[in-house]
């Protein structure tokens, strides 16, 4: 790989900025969905840094291919976040779980993580968050090309 690949451009950074404030408000959007007992925490902040990550990563590192690839890898960032936000939320009410005594060994707790993406899953198959997702994944990545065609 080219060591230019490695390095910051503007692509990343807008792509990086605008998914992670997807994230952020995705993550807004998400809060009326779950049951009202939801403790939240750092909810927003964590999707916010997935967001930022994953759009450096994902979204960034692949601007400058034309328009019709933005939007696919628009798609492919917010799928990404979807992904890494299932896994570190459900890891994160795993080790709680854990901390309870609800699981009896190692292997219960990996299967634990999985259940809880599930359940979260049921809550936030919404039309709006989705369509919210699809758009704001598009546009991020429609933000990446036009960055990488002006800054480059």
């Amino acid at each position: 790989m080219p060591k230019t690949r490695t390095l910051p451009t503007a692509a990343r950074l807008v792509a990086a900025i605008a998914l992670g404030a997807l994230g952020w408000l995705a993550s807004e959007m998400v809060r009326p969905l779950m049951p009202p007992q939801t403790a939240f925490g750092w909810f927003n902040y964590v999707n916010l840094a997935l967001g930022v990550l994953c759009g450096w990563f994902v979204i960034g590192s692949r601007a400058g291919r034309g328009y019709g690839e933005a939007l696919a890898n628009g798609l492919t960032g917010v799928l990404a976040l979807i992904i890494w936000g299932f896994f570190v939320q459900s890891f994160n009410l795993m080790l709680k779980q854990s901390m309870e005594g609800k699981f009896d060994g190692p292997v219960e707790a990996i299967v634990g993580i999985f259940n809880n993406a599930i359940d979260y899953a049921q809550y936030l198959i919404d039309p709006a968050l989705i369509g919210t997702l699809l758009v704001g994944g598009m546009i991020c990545g429609l933000l990446a090309e036009m960055a990488a065609r002006r800054w480059t």
